[in-house]
């Protein structure tokens, strides 16, 4: 060991170190709980997530850059890492992250300035003259003008800024940015200014949302003159003046300048001329477009001066990195934005096919031979072969250790590539996989593989990083598990929960948790700090309280557990209903491979059968797959061959897994006078005392491979042994039990993937008392409730059959049947008359078993009404 780190510290002797200092970091949240010490805090990483959608000046059209296959494109796909895993947690590390491409889904976008609100009159820009007065500063701010720019026109050059001097204390003079916020949600919020030779490096802004308030200080030192991120917020529609962002000249310093511009809120629609827009939201776009609308000079978003879309968009991101570090120490010889870029990343998927089962793999990118070698402060470009090792080493490892010990390494190549050339700072380009072939994508479409695969580029990062500056680091702890949410006496709730240790990180260890809290309908609070795994506080009555926890190391935090909810009900506080959330798959589509010879085989994903279950939302579906041959050869982009697929959802964001569905069932059960608590799958352990009824969440939890299947054990089984117990001792101590979800009959009787057990079905039949009819009973998103003993007493009731961004899909539920005479049908779907509810009153305890997920209901109304109706026949003697 000796010998092996006196090579490496000859080795970072001999290459010098990458490792530049600022004051300040561009952006610190003042109101964080915890700083991560051992993370990534002051590092600033600039990356970008492949191409985008872009005009193609020979077409006179905008199309994509890559072909429509396997259900996506690589336009987006890569994006599906890069923005709901990799940047959040490089930001969990306190890493400051820069893109080139919109990072905000959301559609719409409210721009709010001094120079006035185009299009969005209701908005208000707001002036507070204290002690030191606003003044027009010297020089171009930005201001919106007209709904379209076409080429050179630049937003930030088109207004005014203001300026204040600082003061230490006192009477402070503020300016508030008002969005008139029509449509509430989800908003990323960026801030612009101004930079200036005596500009603040301490700049206070306060946000103010659905969730509270958080606090901000930006060193207004650099990054002057474009969009600076600062988070993204829950904002209410119609909130008016009680959500704002506002800036304060009481830096704790005075004599210092401060700057405001324009503030930002939510991502919008392209609205870059080719002559015409896109018409596609802005995050779809390539970074052509969002560089012109964030104020690059345009040499650096179009270097071919508006001639070749295609070429400018992969230079303009390594030039977008100059820009960023230009002045700085980094880049000093180029004009820019002074931020010290510590690397620079990019993301791509490669293309590439084989006719069988074997992976095409990872390859990874650097460039040594430009700039003399060297880098600015003299250290030698052999660092970006370290970082592209230290990344790519990483995904290897981690990939063939938890999915694939066969996938492959195309190896790493010091080559002239534009993304890896023209960055003056350490760079990678990343080919991770090829979008192109069945065996890569079998994988790339799981939410699984997309968390792993982003975890191991970040600690790639951290590792490299930390040996730059000679620090010890800790990897970022993973979710918790066993969560459980249970009411005491005290009209308290006690929640308790476990950690998960990495296997394959040993630092990865968390030594404090973020308990946080949603009263209602509102948004989560800022947190509160625990050392211990449970937390106890006090809820008040008649409403649903739901928590989550994420755990906390020196390195930073994990991502949030899922939702759990209690309720206390003031009507009838001692009725108790126990609801376990089951309901924990993210996987991939269903897949075949039709039997063949090995050179005409058909395969591909079935999405009609099963879409899989996104993580949240996916950003990256765009249509069903369509050529499944094999043998078809990609001809051009819009004759892509095997893999082709349609593109009519490629506008659209699609629900996933929220892991939040106990407060939609909790808030249905205290509408109907009963007290509620609740936990997850894993700690659904014991029989809890005083549960009237246990209400089990299955969704569309079914038992599903990874990738080409049969190397690991198949995972969300629904009713698995530990299920089938508890639940086989509830019904034994006269609880009754309420179970809904899509594959409850599929995923014992007919799972493709999965061996039929005799134990399993006799679990159904004999303690649910259903059993198994059809496995696809119908597409219409329709279920009317039968005359029955239980005499539910509603109509017909929607689901959601069709991809959405509200709710995950559920494409063709399963068709159930009593299993005895003292079970009934009490639902049926109206297409196909199959039953699809089933209700079993016996003498000890009665059940309620639905083929359609309780929560897919589109209706509250009718989720409050099936709720009342099964409590009801629960309660009837």
């Amino acid at each position: 060991m000796s010998i092996l780190l006196a090579a490496m510290s000859l080795n970072i002797a001999a290459q010098g170190v990458f490792a530049p200092k600022a004051n300040e970091p561009l952006v610190t949240e003042l109101t964080a709980l915890q700083t991560p010490t051992k993370g990534l805090v002051g590092r600033h990483i600039a990356m970008w997530q492949s191409h985008g959608r872009y005009y193609e000046n020979k077409l006179d059209r905008w199309e994509w850059q890559r072909a429509r296959l396997m259900m996506t494109v690589e336009d987006l796909y890569t994006q599906s890492y890069v923005l709901p895993f990799l940047v959040p947690m490089l930001e969990n590390a306190g890493a400051n992250v820069l893109l080139p491409r919109e990072r905000d889904w959301n559609t719409e976008e409210i721009v709010v300035d001094n120079d006035g609100a185009f299009g969005n009159r209701s908005s208000q820009y707001i002036e507070r003259v204290g002690a030191q007065a606003w003044i027009t500063g010297e020089g171009n701010g930005f201001a919106q003008t007209q709904d379209v720019y076409v080429d050179m026109q630049n937003p930030f050059t088109a207004g005014t800024f203001r300026c204040a001097s600082s003061i230490k204390k006192g009477n402070e003079s503020t300016v508030r940015w008002v969005p008139a916020v029509k449509n509430g949600g989800r908003y990323a919020v960026y801030v612009s200014y101004h930079t200036l030779p005596q500009s603040t490096s301490s700049a206070i802004y306060t946000v103010k949302h659905q969730g509270g308030v958080s606090r901000f200080s930006v060193n207004q030192q650099m990054g002057g003159g474009t969009w600076i991120y600062l988070g993204t917020f829950s904002f209410e529609k119609n909130a008016s003046g009680s959500q704002y962002v506002e800036l304060t000249n009481a830096t704790g310093s005075k004599g210092e300048i401060v700057t405001a511009d324009a503030v930002k809120f939510g991502g919008g629609m392209g609205n870059i001329g080719r002559p015409d827009a896109s018409g596609y939201p802005r995050f779809t776009e390539a970074a052509r477009y969002w560089l012109q609308w964030a104020g690059a000079p345009d040499s650096v978003y179009t270097p071919s001066k508006g001639t070749n879309d295609y070429a400018d968009d992969y230079k303009c991101r390594g030039l977008w990195v100059n820009w960023l570090a230009g002045g700085s120490e980094v880049n000093p010889q180029e004009v820019g934005l002074n931020i010290p870029v510590d690397l620079s990343f990019a993301f791509h998927s490669d293309a590439g096919t084989t006719l069988n089962d074997s992976i095409i793999g990872t390859l990874g990118i650097y460039m040594t031979d430009c700039y003399d070698g060297v880098f600015a402060n003299g250290a030698s470009r052999q660092l970006c072969k370290e970082l592209t090792d230290s990344i790519q080493n990483s995904i290897l490892h981690d990939i063939r250790l938890q999915f694939e010990p066969n996938w492959t390494s195309r190896g790493s190549r010091d080559e002239s590539y534009f993304e890896a050339r023209v960055p003056r700072v350490p760079t990678m380009l990343l080919e991770l996989l090829s979008h192109q072939n069945f065996a890569d994508m079998r994988y790339g479409l799981d939410p699984r593989f997309r968390f792993a695969v982003s975890r191991a580029i970040y600690k790639g990062m951290l590792r490299f990083l930390s040996r730059q500056r000679g620090q010890k680091f800790e990897v970022q702890p993973l979710p918790i598990e066993h969560f459980a949410a249970h009411l005491n006496e005290k009209k308290e709730v006690e929640l308790t929960w476990s950690p998960v240790l990495d296997s394959l990180e040993e630092s990865a260890r968390p030594d404090r948790y973020i308990v946080y809290k949603r009263i209602g309908e509102g948004e989560f609070d800022k947190g509160t700090i625990v050392k211990k795994p449970r937390y106890t506080t006090r809820i008040p009555s008649d409403v649903v309280c739901s928590f989550k926890v994420v755990a906390y190391n020196k390195g930073g935090k994990s991502f949030p557990s899922e939702t759990l909810a209690v309720g206390i009900s003031s009507k009838n506080p001692i009725k108790k209903a126990l609801i376990v959330n089951g309901f924990n798959r993210i996987s991939a589509p269903a897949d075949f491979v039709a039997p063949g010879d090995g050179s005409c085989k058909m395969a591909g994903f079935l999405d009609d059968v099963d879409h899989g279950v996104p993580y949240l939302q996916d950003i990256s579906y765009i249509g069903k797959m369509k050529n499944f041959d094999r043998m078809q050869p990609w001809l051009d982009d819009d004759s892509g061959g095997y893999g082709d697929s349609y593109g009519d959802q490629e506008t659209k964001v699609i629900a996933g897994n929220t892991f939040d569905y106990p407060s939609m069932h909790g808030a249905a059960i205290l509408k109907a006078g009963y007290s509620f608590e609740s936990c997850s799958r894993k700690a659904f352990t014991k029989v809890e005392d005083g549960v009237s009824f246990v209400d089990v969440i299955l969704g569309k939890q079914c038992q599903t491979k990874m990738g080409r299947g049969g190397l690991k054990p198949l995972e969300f089984k629904a009713f698995d042994d530990n299920m089938q117990q508890m639940l086989t001792e509830y019904a034994h101590q006269g609880v009754n039990i309420m179970v809904t979800g899509a594959y409850v009959g599929t995923d014992i009787w007919n799972n493709p993937l999965a061996v039929t057990s005799k134990k399993d079905q006799d679990f159904a039949t004999g303690v649910l008392r259903y059993k198994w009819r059809n496995s696809r009973a119908a597409i219409t998103g329709r279920v009317k409730g039968v005359r029955s003993p239980l005499d539910l007493k509603i109509g017909e009731v929607n689901y959601w059959n069709q991809l959405n961004e509200k709710s995950y899909v559920v494409e063709s539920p399963d068709g159930i049947e009593p299993a005895d005479s003292a079970s009934f049908t009490v639902m049926r779907y109206p297409e196909s008359n199959l039953s699809a509810g089933v209700a079993y009153s016996g003498h000890d305890y009665k059940t309620f078993i639905m083929g359609v997920p309780f929560e897919s209901i589109i209706d509250s109304i009718q989720r409050e009404s099936l709720m009342d109706a099964v409590i009801r026949f629960f309660e009837k003697e």
